[in-house]
């Protein structure tokens, strides 16, 4: 499945709450008062509302709804009416985070509120509408701090003027359940959901029928889900469907979150077949409401491709009946703790003597294990310890295969303290954490079977050696000490011994951005955190992966240049010279840099950063194969380059003298290096970066520099 670090998570969730959802626009002014002058045109708020209803119900709002918004806004700007373009703003914010638009939303948000202010409505319920929109869309757009920040500001606002049963209300509690979901805290998410369906319930007439308690269920749903509480998760799941088809609800373009969801939670359960069916459907909503050139879309795709690829497989549990048949209940619910991980490599796992990947092998420790030993010797600090795996080693990128086994492999997590907690308790948490019992077993299903008394970490397991299934112990770990790659840290000194940080630099601190190369960037921001309940980890964290827009830009201009002076510069020239060293040392710099390149232009919040050399194509090829990459060709191009180099530098029985191979391996590299300049230039093109055709990269540097706004001179290579 779509990995929730890397490639915009939890879709289901953020689908329900699309344009019209009960979280836009209630309580804004309307147009009653006139605030026109005599010779201009009024902005008639409601035939507004009335034209974008039209439009979402004839589903044409992939083609329409843009337009409609922004004329709207003009004449409601030509008028003079701000109550009327508030009300087209909010509406705008809630269609753009619908398609995507998440750079497009950040002016919109900013001019929403200084609008809003400006007419005196702070402390109102329309301030308190506004502002959760705005937090909506700063939440999708993944600025966590400032939506926080404003979902907080909303709540205080919300609580002092709406009724206790309102739905706003609600809605409030579920968006920020998706702030929390987001960023790794789940027992409030968990809560903040619960408060929403209570109040929705309360004030329906008919909650068996009702489309907001329905996607009340599925957001629900999807977070007991990601706690690894499955047959709830299913109960709520299922629960959604059920309210639509009672309601007669299926034509709601909500319907495909209902149906995501459920998919997902059939996916965990392992009923693949079921899940693509409900995919499939969950795409011929968005096609019709939304389209296709939606995230919406292209994550469900990714998703059933997923499924599909495990339908009839060994593991695959679907029921034999009709798989368009809605499950419901508990019935064939595969009674395990989480879902498959979306990291784990599929041919490592065939491969490898032992079937398990070591991020499932870490979780099910931290499940079993260590989770127990601390909810048992240290209760009072359950809700403030964060646990996972990440940093150091092939597990945690999720390419670890056989030939990575013979070092660090075995169970093992991560447990990161405050400071405060781990002067307290972190020497002693270490040594128990170092006496945990680690001897584990693998049985026929791949299920992990970790043995000894979780509560008392001393206790001897070897007895287990006797279990039916295969048996495996621990490998040696290669660093320990202070060099160790798991056990119990401060946060700030985790990320302080791979980056030299304890967290992220500044984001008008370019040149120490500049000094953190993207390997170790990957190193900081890889790997699955387990829990966090109190968010600092996962804060810091997305601290290192939020690079500031002008050091992304900064780098571009540099991987053009050395692609350029490499690839299409000097590799020719030492190839016509006969030099096949130095046109071997041309391919390494200009693979080098284009790999770099790929992750840059699709972007290290959303895709993740490029790992080092050894997992570089590894990384390179899992972004390259999923639906919405941008220069998904690049890589297999990359590898002909390679595969071609040796004939072309050394195709002849002379060193460097070339050959019978030399020559069309030679050519076929120029027109590959060429051919991925041109595709290059064509998405700086469609990021705005550049109006030139000119496909010598070198001469791309300067239109993509005049977008760097800082004038700090580290960030500018041209005169």
């Amino acid at each position: 499945m779509v990995d929730e670090d890397a490639l915009l998570e939890q879709f289901a969730a953020q689908f329900a709450h699309g344009p019209g959802d009960l979280d836009d626009t209630a309580g804004l002014p309307s147009d009653s008062e006139d605030t026109t002058d005599e010779d201009t045109a009024p902005f008639d708020t409601d035939a507004f509302l009335k034209g974008l209803d039209d439009i979402f119900n004839r589903h044409a709002a992939a083609s329409e709804a843009g337009p409609y918004l922004e004329q709207a806004a003009i004449d409601a700007e030509n008028a003079g009416d701000e109550a009327g373009l508030l009300t087209v703003l909010n509406e705008t914010m809630g269609f753009n985070r619908s398609q995507g638009k998440h750079r497009e939303n950040q002016w919109i948000v900013q001019r929403a509120i200084e609008l809003a202010l400006r007419m005196g409505l702070e402390g109102s319920e329309t301030w308190a509408t506004t502002l959760i929109n705005c937090a909506t869309a700063m939440r999708a757009a993944k600025q966590y701090d400032q939506a926080e920040d404003l979902y907080a500001q909303a709540l205080a606002c919300a609580q002092k003027v709406y009724p206790a049963n309102d739905r706003r209300l609600a809605a409030l509690h579920n968006n920020l359940s998706m702030l929390y979901s987001e960023t790794n805290r789940l027992p409030l998410a968990e809560q903040e959901l619960q408060q929403a369906l209570t109040i929705i319930e309360a004030s329906s007439v008919n909650p068996q029928a009702d489309i907001d308690v329905a996607s009340s269920h599925t957001n629900l749903a999807l977070v007991l889900l990601q706690e690894g509480k499955l047959e709830d998760a299913h109960t709520h799941a299922a629960q959604a469907l059920t309210i639509y088809a009672t309601g007669k609800l299926t034509h709601s373009a909500h319907y495909a979150s209902a149906l995501a969801g459920f998919a997902q939670v059939l996916y965990a359960e392992q009923r693949y077949g079921e899940a693509a069916v409900h995919y499939r459907k969950a795409l011929a909503v968005i096609a019709e409401c939304y389209g296709t050139d939606t995230d919406y879309y292209r994550i469900t795709t990714e998703n059933l491709r997923e499924a599909e690829a495990k339908i009839g497989t060994a593991d695959d549990r679907s029921a034999p009946a009709n798989a368009d048949t809605v499950a419901t209940g508990s019935d064939a619910l595969r009674q395990a703790d989480d879902a498959p991980l979306p990291t784990t490599d599929s041919e490592s796992e065939q491969s490898s003597p032992c079937p398990v990947s070591g991020l499932k092998l870490a979780r099910e420790f931290w499940m079993q294990v260590g989770k127990p030993m601390i909810a048992h010797r240290y209760p009072q600090y359950v809700a403030r310890i964060a646990a996972g795996l990440v940093g150091h080693g092939s597990e945690c990128y999720g390419f670890d295969d056989q030939y990575s086994q013979d070092h660090d492999f075995g169970p093992r997590f991560c447990l990161w303290l405050s400071d405060e907690d781990y002067a307290a308790i972190g020497e002693q948490l270490q040594s128990d954490y170092e006496a945990l019992p680690r001897d584990f077993t693998v049985d026929e299903q791949d299920a992990v079977h970790f043995t000894g008394n979780a509560q008392e970490p001393s206790v001897d397991a070897s007895a287990s050696k006797d279990h039916a299934a295969q048996h495996f112990s621990p490998a040696t770990p290669r660093a320990q000490g202070a060099n160790r790659r798991d056990g119990v840290f401060r946060i700030g000194d985790f990320f302080t011994s791979i980056t030299g940080y304890a967290e992220a630099p500044a984001q008008d601190a370019p040149h120490e951005w500049l000094m953190l190369d993207e390997a170790t960037l990957a190193t900081a921001t890889n790997g699955q955190i387990f829990q966090d309940p109190t968010g600092e980890f996962s804060a810091v964290r997305q601290g290192f992966k939020d690079m500031p827009e002008d050091v992304r830009l900064s780098l571009i201009s540099k991987r053009l240049g050395m692609i350029a002076q490499a690839g299409q510069y000097n590799l020719p020239r030492s190839l016509k010279r006969g030099d096949g060293a130095a046109a071997w040392l041309s391919i390494n710099e200009f693979v080098q840099a284009t790999a770099s390149m790929v992750f840059l232009i699709n972007k290290p919040l959303i895709v993740g950063y490029a790992p080092y050399y050894k997992w570089q194509f590894a990384a390179l090829r899992k972004l390259s194969g999923s639906m919405f990459a941008l220069l998904p060709d690049v890589c297999e191009q990359l590898e002909t380059v390679m595969r071609l180099s040796s004939a072309a530098c050394f195709g002849g029985a002379g060193f460097g003298e070339g050959g019978k191979g030399a020559a069309p391996a030679a050519e076929t590299i120029a027109d590959t290096v060429e051919h991925i300049a041109a595709e290059i230039v064509k998405e700086l093109q469609r990021e705005g970066l550049t109006s030139s055709n000119e496909t010598f990269l070198e001469w791309q540097r300067p239109y993509v520099e005049e977008h760097i706004e800082s004038r700090n001179p580290a960030l500018r290579s041209l005169a």
